[in-house]
């Protein structure tokens, strides 16, 4: 997994929520367009590694797999 990856996995931890919106998960890669594009490529990803669940408007939350890799960074 990328570190990038990484960081959106952690973003659950650190904002000690099960569900996520977009915008707080951008955070992850920064202000630029091109980071924002990077961090919604991996939020994709982690959709379809089975890591994340997309809840719909934006949202995302935490799979039980996705619970596993969060929590073991």
């Amino acid at each position: 997994m990328d570190e990038l990856s990484r960081k959106v996995l952690r973003s659950f931890r650190y904002w000690g929520k099960d569900g996520l919106d977009l915008h707080v998960l951008f955070e992850a890669g920064g202000n630029d367009p091109d980071s924002r594009t990077a961090v919604f490529d991996a939020v994709e990803q982690l959709v379809k590694d089975g890591l994340l669940v997309e809840e719909g408007n934006d949202f995302y939350s935490l799979s039980d797999k996705g619970k596993i890799a969060a929590a073991a960074d």
